[in-house]
């Protein structure tokens, strides 16, 4: 073949290839038994020597088994998995999450919605990665809703819509000038809450955003938590289009639900309240399965449950069917943890944290999430903070000594410089701390990814023990 023919080759071959990474879908094509994902072309034309990232695009989540010879070979291909990949979960024993995935399966037969209580720092505000594991734990399991929601907004959702008027004060051990800070420790499941004194309304509505999970277009149950403090509360619940107007009365002190469970679903729903009371928050659910709750705690440490009173919070849990507690924190921390004391004084107060949550809620499973990678100006560049794989590894033993899971965001995204290549593409903010809204979805998927694979490995346990 002629020198100026093969050239011509060449070069059709780079820009058919270069078409098909431009115009690739971002959220990958689906196949028969997995999501194939293309690199984007900045990543493409893009290398970092100095950084040790994994390809944070070429992702193949493997959503059912490839044909195996046998259920041992499938269960053998998936424990390799889970043992060895970037995604891993360490365990403090290998059926830690086995009761959980068996409350997931019992839940839409029976009725109930397993709750999922996600914790966390600014990473997950605005519903980021709970939004993706609730989508897939949803759509394997049943349920639908955005779950747990403040009375009053406090930081804007695309999940769901809250707008609330009357005698509300907000009250935190963590925030900025203008939440209101007390040590009384009545802060509920939410570490927040709004005092009620008189009477309020708040209208619920659920999101119309095209870009959300279709299961938080409606919703069939909705539950308020409050704490009782003097008697004589009433809550209503309104839907005149839906015909709905329900009034509940209170008289016994101490916490309670007010639960409105509907035939066909709906998007909005009022509901007042009178009375004096701690608010902790709407419960927005579907008839049965799974709810994943959102709770970001903005510049939070994680250090804060212990300021909430036990029996309170051990009383409000009692009333929430929680399988799951997952707690995201150490990035609000990690510029201050650069030497061996005041890493083990946090890691002592992280165990403390982790430690008040099972006791309160003894019947829940909880995973610690650790910090990812952060950056840092180190000699005129901007890396990894020096000190980021000692905190890491810190957390993660104290997790597992304090009988809770881990699981890395900090390798998960690849570990050491990860961060700078996840900027380079678009997938972390320009803080080189947070990520961008699509590096988060891609978080939560490998969380989610993660949770099922060895959700898989379960059933599949299972069918071979029969």
């Amino acid at each position: 073949m002629k020198a100026h023919r093969v050239l011509i080759f060449m070069a059709s071959v780079i820009a058919l290839l270069a078409a098909v990474v431009m115009f690739f879908p971002a959220d990958g094509v689906q196949l028969s038994d997995a999501t194939l994902r293309m690199p984007t072309m900045a990543k493409v034309l893009n290398s970092d020597a100095d950084s040790t990232a994994l390809d944070v695009e070429a992702y193949l989540a493997v959503e059912e088994d490839p044909v195996m010879q046998s259920r041992k070979d499938s269960i053998a291909f998936r424990q390799s998995l889970a043992d060895t990949a970037d995604t891993r979960f360490w365990l403090p024993s290998e059926d830690f999450f086995d009761p959980l995935f068996a409350s997931f399966e019992r839940a839409r037969a029976e009725g109930r919605t397993v709750r999922v209580l996600h914790y966390g720092d600014s990473q997950i505000e605005m519903d980021r990665m709970s939004s993706r594991l609730r989508s897939a734990l949803q759509h394997r399991f049943g349920g639908s809703g955005p779950g747990l929601v403040p009375f009053c907004t406090i930081i804007a959702s695309p999940a769901v819509s809250l707008s609330a008027s009357g005698a509300l004060s907000h009250y935190a051990p963590f925030g900025d000038s203008t939440v209101h800070r007390t040590r009384r420790g009545n802060y509920g499941p939410m570490i927040q809450d709004f005092i009620l004194s008189g009477q309020a309304t708040t209208t619920v509505r659920a999101t119309t955003n095209a870009r959300v999970d279709s299961l938080l277009h409606s919703f069939n149950r909705i539950t308020l938590l409050a704490r009782n403090k003097r008697g004589q509360f009433e809550a209503s619940f309104v839907n005149r289009k839906a015909g709905i107007d329900t009034v509940m009365r209170f008289d016994s002190t101490g916490a309670l639900s007010a639960t409105l469970q509907f035939d066909s679903a709906l998007n909005i729903m009022r509901i007042r309240v009178k009375g004096e009371a701690d608010l902790y928050g709407l419960m927005v659910d579907g008839a049965g399965g799974v709810a994943v709750d959102n709770v970001p705690m903005r510049g939070c440490s994680g250090q804060q449950f212990t300021l909430v009173d036990s029996a309170e919070l051990a009383q409000a849990y009692s009333l929430m069917d929680i399988g799951l507690v997952i707690m995201q924190f150490g990035g609000n921390s990690v510029p201050y943890l650069r030497s061996a004391k005041p890493l083990e004084t946090y890691c002592n107060s992280i165990g403390r944290q982790i430690d008040r949550v099972k006791a309160c809620c003894p019947g829940a499973k909880v995973l610690f999430i650790g910090p990812s990678d952060m950056s840092t100006t180190v000699g005129g560049r901007l890396q990894s903070y020096p000190h980021l794989d000692s905190v890491v590894s810190a957390l993660r033993q104290t997790a597992l000594s304090h009988g809770a899971a881990y699981w890395s965001i900090y390798h998960a995204m690849g570990g050491h410089n990860s961060m700078v290549a996840w900027v380079k593409s678009g997938l972390g903010g320009q803080d080189y701390v947070h990520f961008s809204q699509r590096g988060a979805d891609i978080m939560g998927d490998r969380l989610a990814d993660a949770l099922m694979n060895l959700y898989h490995i379960y059933r599949l346990k299972k069918e071979v023990a029969q």
